[in-house]
């Protein structure tokens, strides 16, 4: 289900930033509610480099990029996230129609859910056409990767992703939410470990989560803004 991008590269620096290398594109996206779902609408350019240092201990006072905070507020950034591959962590919810992968991590994003139901509802129904459509496009719209749709012949179901990150805003809930990275590009933890590169993950910027490195939605309870 993975394939690793080489030519980039996230290295986490113990309590410290994201290292990001290899002239990967950076944007921001706003997520915004259209039609009774989610969609993402283009933020405030951001300055583009070969590499960069993004923050991870929510301090910053230029965000998203790493000012030296976390020293000087002794932010502790060990991280707790398994690093056993998506396979192996998932539980499957099979529908009639699709079957959905879950490993459980939410950025609460909210792309799982749908004018007719969330992805998990969806897949109860989904020997209809309807319905099964609409759950591979909520999974694939996840940008945590917690989901992926399966069809019944073993078809897994991932959108094509060009290598980038999007630094994520949330007005409607009045947050700054994490930081969303595509197209398989590989993180190295502190102490060396790669974990298995993904197609969709988001990663924590507020420095609050409990599954560091990884989005957990904790932004939304510290109430987070990087403005």
């Amino acid at each position: 289900m993975s394939r690793e991008n080489a030519r980039y590269k996230i290295k986490i620096v113990k309590d410290g930033p994201y290292i990001v290398s290899g002239n990967l594109p950076l944007h921001e996206k706003v997520i915004v509610p259209k039609n009774g779902e989610y969609a993402f609408e283009e933020g405030r350019p951001l300055p583009q480099a070969e590499s960069y240092a993004l923050c991870r201990c929510g301090k910053s006072k230029n965000p998203p990029f790493c000012d030296g905070a976390h020293t000087k507020s002794g932010f502790h950034g060990q991280e707790t996230a398994s690093t056993a591959p998506y396979a192996e962590r998932a539980a499957r919810l099979e529908g009639p129609g699709v079957d959905l992968l879950d490993d459980g991590r939410c950025a609460m994003a909210r792309f799982c859910h749908t004018r007719d139901g969330d992805a998990w509802e969806l897949t109860a129904y989904s020997r209809s056409d309807a319905a099964r459509t609409q759950v591979i496009r909520a999974a694939c719209d996840c940008p945590a990767g917690r989901l992926t749709a399966v069809g019944k012949g073993g078809t897994v179901y991932e959108p094509e992703l060009e290598p980038s990150i999007d630094i994520l805003q949330d007005p409607e809930k009045g947050v700054s939410g994490g930081i969303f990275v595509k197209g398989y590009v590989p993180v190295e933890a502190a102490d060396g470990t790669v974990y298995e590169p993904r197609n969709r993950i988001v990663l924590c910027r507020c420095g609050a989560s409990k599954n560091k490195p990884f989005c957990d939605a904790a932004h939304l309870l510290i109430k987070y803004l990087d403005k």
